[in-house]
């Protein structure tokens, strides 16, 4: 079970696939988004490099524009 944003995930369809290929599948604009795995924060260049497994905890915060 992978926790992303705070909601459990069956890690049979995520588990082994890389954080950037998620990324990919789920729609996520990587230019418009910051992701903590595991209490780090994924530089863009590594989401290639990161694998996910069972037991991870993911948050994928989406940057929106604005102001006032």
């Amino acid at each position: 079970m992978l926790m992303i944003n705070g909601e459990p995930i069956e890690a049979a369809g995520t588990e082994g696939m890389t954080l950037a290929a998620y990324l990919d599948k789920n729609e996520y604009n990587i230019h418009r988004i910051a992701v903590e795995h595991n209490d780090r924060i994924i530089p863009k260049a590594e989401y290639d490099e990161v694998v996910l497994k069972d037991g991870d905890v993911i948050e994928i915060v989406q940057f929106m524009g604005g102001g006032a």
